[in-house]
């Protein structure tokens, strides 16, 4: 169990449409404060509980990930979710990762406000006797009913109010977006005339 604990390894479930500095902070705060090895940002092609349009090409989102990230050795991306069927089920896909896996161990990331609706996910019964999963605040949020749940954590990760959906508008509107989303994130997004 001790080699376990090396790599214990967050799972951060996400759009990233685009990744922005709200993101970042929240996966570097779970590396660095709460006592995971890693955080894999595990970029999804499609969420089953949102709507499929407006969503970036998948790649473009990944390689966003991936550029905003480069010089964070403690947070990885994965693109496994694009080789599973799709809609991409968080259940599904932490089978696979832990066949393809089997010396890590995998913690959930995610937002206050997922845990509002968590009881709508597929098996959730099973990820919550499965797994351990880390919750970062969101505004708003009503979750005390899972206060006192064994396999969930609240951290004190700073509160972020930036939104990928403020962003694309943003983006849309010609303003200035700098800081929100890191420079080589933006340089591509421009480069790409994406969300136009």
């Amino acid at each position: 169990m001790s080699e376990n604990r090396q790599l214990k390894t967050g799972l951060f479930f996400g759009s990233f449409n685009p990744i922005h500095t709200g993101h970042l902070i929240i996966a570097n705060y779970m590396a660095t404060f709460s006592g995971l090895k890693e955080v894999w940002l595990v970029v999804s092609p499609h969420n089953p509980l949102k709507l499929k349009s407006g969503l970036a090409n998948m790649y473009d989102r990944l390689e966003m990930a991936k550029l905003a990230t480069e010089n964070a050795p403690q947070i990885k991306v994965s693109d496994i979710e694009f080789k599973l069927p799709q809609p991409s089920y968080t259940i599904d896909t932490l089978t696979h990762l832990h066949e393809r896996y089997p010396e890590r161990e995998f913690v959930l990331i995610m937002g206050a406000d997922n845990l509002v609706s968590f009881k709508k996910w597929k098996n959730y019964e099973v990820l919550l006797k499965d797994y351990h999963i880390f919750v970062y605040p969101r505004p708003g949020a009503e979750v005390s009913e899972w206060k006192d749940h064994p396999s969930i954590t609240f951290t004190d990760t700073p509160e972020m109010e930036i939104s990928s959906t403020f962003l694309r508008k943003a983006i849309k509107d010609n303003k200035n977006v700098q800081f929100f989303v890191p420079d080589n994130v933006l340089e591509f997004i421009e480069k790409k005339n994406m969300y136009r």
